[in-house]
């Protein structure tokens, strides 16, 4: 299942999701520099509450801090997600934490590995990190605020496939599960665990 044949499909992912708010508009490219940066273009360009973008690649993937994601080709899930939430720009850190609850979660129900966040937004099993997310967030014209949610998760790296300097820190599902994750699988499910948040559907 690792490698380019486990390759993310848009339209299974799409029908996957069952009709949930996150995800009606969703697609995935080959390679991009950072799929928040792709999302915001979305957004500029009309894309609704709920778009995602998926990317096999990052080039230019980023965490906290203008730190450098790793986005190892076909080996984990990087996507951004559009958000509309009844918050302010200066509530953001919130919906950092609620995003960060529901995919530890979600990482725990897949693997069966138990999770810790490491605020604001880290989430590790057994001291390594896993996954992490970058929100950022505009207030748009008509006052309301809008977030772009980056969220990259390690899924089937072995320690070979990480930097030499992130060797003993970083880790990825495969190596706390003993097995391989299905990316197309798990992302359908922190999909759904994304819309199950009440704070952060149409409405809310």
């Amino acid at each position: 299942m690792s490698g380019a044949s486990d390759r993310l499909i848009a339209e299974e992912l799409r029908r996957g999701l069952h009709g949930a708010w996150v995800g009606t508009e969703l697609v995935v490219v080959e390679e991009t520099g950072s799929t928040n940066d792709l999302a915001w273009k979305a957004r500029e360009g009309g894309a609704p509450e709920g778009y995602v973008v998926f990317a096999e690649s990052q080039t230019k993937g980023r965490g906290q801090h203008g730190r450098r994601w790793q986005s190892a080709p076909y080996l984990g899930l990087w996507f951004s997600v559009v958000l509309r939430p009844a918050l302010t720009l200066r509530e953001s850190p919130r919906l950092t934490s609620l995003l960060a609850k529901a995919i530890s979660t979600v990482i725990t129900d897949e693997t069966g590995c138990g999770t810790r966040i490491k605020p604001p937004n880290d989430i590790y099993i057994a001291g390594r990190k896993v996954a992490g997310l970058l929100v950022e967030g505009r207030t748009e014209n008509d006052g309301s605020y809008v977030a772009i949610a980056g969220i990259g998760i390690n899924v089937n790296q072995t320690v070979d496939d990480f930097p030499a300097e992130l060797r003993g820190t970083a880790g990825s599902l495969q190596m706390a599960a003993g097995k391989t994750i299905s990316r197309m699988s798990l992302a359908m499910a922190v999909l759904r665990g994304i819309a199950d948040v009440e704070a952060l559907g149409p409405g809310a």
